[in-house]
C-alpha cells in the first residue's frame, strides 16, 4: 500500500513538471546574435518623416516583409539621420527604438528598446552598414527582458 502511494506521488510530480515546464520555457529570457537586412529600394523612402524600408530576414521575430517607419527626416544639410523608429511586424507585433545614421558612408547605430505583442520584452543594439544599392544591414545582438 504504501509503494502504491509512492508511486502515486512520483506519477503526480511527473505530470506536473511535464505541465509547468513546457510553459516556463516560453516566458524564459533568450538572447543571441541578429542579422537582418532592410531594403530602402521599393518603399518610399525618400528621407523625409513617415517614410519606411521593408527587412529580408530569416530571424523568427522579425519576419520578412516588416517594415521599420522613421518618426523624422533626414537631415540632408548636416548628412545625419537621427530618428525615433517603429518596426511593424504584424497586427499588435511592433518594436520601438532610435536609429542614428551617417548619410555619407550609410553606417550608423540602432537601439531597439521594447517591443509588443509577438516583441514583448524584445530589445536589440546593432550596427548599420551599408551593403549597396538601397540595402542596409543591421548586425547586433538581441534578447527578451
Amino acid at each position: 500500500m504504501r509503494s502504491v502511494r509512492r508511486l502515486a506521488a512520483v506519477a503526480a510530480t511527473i505530470l506536473a513538471l511535464t505541465v509547468l515546464v513546457p510553459s516556463v520555457a516560453a516566458v524564459a529570457p533568450h538572447s543571441g546574435d541578429l542579422y537582418l537586412t532592410k531594403d530602402c529600394s521599393t518603399e518610399p523612402y525618400a528621407g523625409a518623416a513617415g517614410d519606411y524600408c521593408t527587412f529580408t530576414s530569416t530571424f523568427d521575430a522579425i519576419t520578412s516583409g516588416s517594415k521599420i517607419y522613421y518618426s523624422s527626416a533626414a537631415d540632408f544639410g548636416t548628412g545625419i539621420l537621427s530618428s525615433d523608429v517603429v518596426i511593424v511586424v504584424g497586427r499588435g507585433t511592433t518594436a520601438t527604438g532610435h536609429c542614428t545614421l551617417d548619410l555619407s558612408t550609410g553606417a550608423g547605430y540602432c537601439s531597439i528598446l521594447k517591443g509588443t505583442g509577438g516583441l514583448a520584452g524584445f530589445h536589440a543594439s546593432v550596427a548599420v552598414s551599408w551593403l549597396g544599392g538601397a540595402d542596409y544591414a543591421w548586425t547586433g545582438t538581441y534578447g527578451y527582458h
